[in-house]
């Protein structure tokens, strides 16, 4: 249970981290960290959990990744429910933190969205559905050719978790203003069961979009960095999300 656990607490950590962020201190009173801490908040919770836990459970913390992943023959299939349900539950807790605190502020109302991803009216910038969608498919696809190359056995050892942390930060300052950015459908859910309505209609979307990038994004990568006499093989063990012991 060890490694469902460590799923638990790091994808705690993203959520309160990077959700928390926005909530809490993009608009702090003179003193606001703004879009690039938030990005910035995303991108080190990844960076630190990854050398936290990356050893016990490959810090995953998304289902986009786990599922992008078993697609590009890193992770079994029979992991996936076990692996999926404690990120959703890590990033449960985390919104319910994350409301408990922000609650406390005079004149808190949820109708600031609790950083809940949207498209259309709830989007920051007002984007339509379809480019929520092309910009949650593409984005993840970058992210999980990144998180591929970067665990790839030929990559440097021990940079994987600052090569993915700075792909999540920069993947945030493109999309805050399309979708408040999701790539992760347990930090969309973690955040929206509290808000409710209109967080919970549009979820779909963002659970869709990113599971759709990170598969084709492994794909790629699975094409693209593996060698011709590889390719008949299928799984490659000796190639993983292990970034605690080798970094490959």
């Amino acid at each position: 249970m060890n490694k469902y656990l460590a799923e638990f607490i790091g994808t705690f950590w993203l959520v309160l981290g990077g959700c928390g962020s926005a909530v809490i201190a993009a608009a702090f009173p003179h003193l606001g960290i703004g879009l690039l801490g938030v990005s910035l908040a995303f991108g080190l919770t990844v960076l630190t959990m990854a050398y936290a836990i990356g050893h016990i459970s490959g810090c995953h913390l998304n289902p986009a990744v786990s599922v992008g992943l078993w697609a590009g023959g890193r992770f079994p299939a029979k992991e996936l429910p076990s692996y999926i349900a404690a990120q959703v539950l890590g990033a449960i807790l985390a919104g319910a933190v994350i409301y408990l605190i922000a609650s406390g502020k005079p004149g808190f109302e949820l109708s600031g969205g609790l950083a809940s991803n949207g498209y259309a009216a709830h989007s920051p910038g007002g984007y339509s559905l379809m480019t929520a969608a092309v910009t949650e498919v593409v984005l993840t696809m970058m992210f999980l050719l990144v998180i591929m190359g970067a665990t790839d056995k030929r990559a440097p050892a021990g940079f994987a978790p600052i090569a993915i942390g700075f792909c999540l930060t920069l993947i945030h300052l493109i999309s805050i203003p399309v979708t408040n950015t999701s790539v992760n459908p347990a930090r969309s859910t973690g955040v929206a069961l509290f808000v409710g309505g209109w967080a919970l209609q549009q979820l779909w979307l963002f659970w869709i979009g990113p599971l759709v990038g990170g598969v084709l994004g492994a794909l790629i990568y699975r094409f693209i960095g593996t060698d011709p006499s590889e390719r008949k093989t299928g799984l490659r063990p000796e190639a993983g999300w292990e970034l605690g012991k080798t970094g490959s």
